[in-house]
């Protein structure tokens, strides 16, 4: 990421995703979060017009499966069986983040056509020169799924859990639109919470210091430690974000007589807002909903936040206001016999997603049919 200029980066990066900002893959880079050890080996691909950065991309040669979060360990296991290697494949998405934003980063002058088909060109390119068996760009926003479709890219489906801003006065206005037994939940939950007595802080801006950075990351391992994950991480890693990103950071903070037990660490830009990672100390009932999602569902709502994003996974985020929302994957099988394989395997889950889908969205926690963003792809 040295290589490339903060100032040229910063042009081509969207509004509302943080993750691909000069200050967040620098970060993971200076850190050790990513690079041999972990199996996510970064490269650049940029477009240039004379000396303007026009567009680029960001791809990880990967030597696992680890961190993804949209699932290919059967397909690898497939090629294993058959005694093919599956390994090494090429990666377009952020490490250890399950958030959809842009993979093809465009200047605001570029012709997005021409430049979005020569990083995905550029791709394929690399992945041929590193011997790779396959390229994977996951999720990918609606708009970019047809440069990949067109091709020949396999979209694969998925979905999640979002929370949509319905231009909510207050979080009060926010649980009126709920049904009544999932608003008698919610306000009960934070009642029997408030008789425990903790104080809640929302930290952002300058009001970040440096120590709460040792406080994330211990918050961190403990969470690492309790699913028996891998700490990819480092301590480094969020001494830098702290310090180059405050801008972007919202701390959700959990006390006991004055001393941190829980917290989350939200990443904003525009009018997103991401949750990452979250622990305490101890088991306190309903702390979990509380800081990651009623805290910053109350943030979101006060500062004009029209998406949150809670992570993967969490089937407890629908009754909750959390709605499904279809994520998308682009996938480049140089297999000719696995590329058919894939194929008929994708449309068979494409159809399974969407019916999950639908059946989740007629069981709605919102008095009316509530839709979520509208941002659909065709393919």
């Amino acid at each position: 990421m040295k290589d490339i200029q903060k100032l040229d980066w910063g042009q081509i990066t969207p509004p509302n995703f943080p993750f691909s900002d000069y200050e967040y893959l620098l970060a993971l880079e200076t850190s050790q979060s990513v690079g041999s050890e972990t199996g996510w080996i970064p490269h650049y691909l940029t477009v240039w017009q004379g000396v303007e950065l026009v567009g680029a991309t960001f791809v990880y040669l990967k030597t696992n499966s680890y961190g993804e979060y949209i699932f290919d360990w059967e397909w690898a296991d497939a090629y294993h069986r058959c005694a093919l290697p599956y390994y090494p494949k090429l990666v377009s998405a952020i490490p250890f983040t399950p958030a959809t934003g842009a993979k093809i980063l465009l200047h605001p002058n570029a012709d997005r056509d021409a430049v979005s088909r020569a990083l995905i060109s550029a791709m394929l390119a690399l992945a041929e020169e590193k011997g790779c068996h396959s390229v994977n760009c996951l999720f990918l926003p609606p708009e970019e799924v047809p440069y990949f479709s067109e091709r020949g890219f396999l979209i694969r489906h998925s979905f999640q859990y979002h929370w949509f801003n319905r231009e909510y006065v207050d979080f009060s206005d926010f649980l009126d639109h709920l049904k009544t037994k999932r608003k008698k939940q919610i306000v009960r939950e934070r009642e029997q919470l408030i008789a425990r007595g903790l104080e809640i802080r929302v930290v952002t801006g300058e009001a970040i210091r440096p120590r709460h950075a040792g406080i994330v990351y211990r918050f961190y391992l403990s969470t690492i430690d309790k699913m028996g994950a891998y700490p990819y991480l480092t301590s480094r890693f969020f001494d830098t974000v702290m310090a180059t990103m405050k801008d972007r950071l919202v701390l959700i903070l959990a006390y006991d007589r004055g001393t941190e037990i829980a917290g989350t660490i939200n990443y904003r830009k525009g009018d997103h807002l991401y949750g990452r990672y979250w622990g305490a100390d101890e088991y306190v009932r309903h702390l979990h909903f509380e800081l990651c999602y009623y805290q910053s569902i109350d943030y979101a709502i006060r500062n004009k936040i029209t998406l949150f994003e809670a992570g993967a996974q969490g089937e407890h985020k629908f009754p909750r206001g959390f709605l499904p929302e279809r994520n998308y994957s682009a996938h480049w099988i140089f297999h000719a016999r696995f590329r058919t394989a894939i194929a008929q395997f994708l449309n068979e889950e494409k159809a399974l997603i969407g019916r999950l889908i639908d059946d989740k969205l007629g069981s709605s926690p919102y008095h009316q049919q509530i839709p979520g963003s509208g941002r659909v792809s065709t393919d």
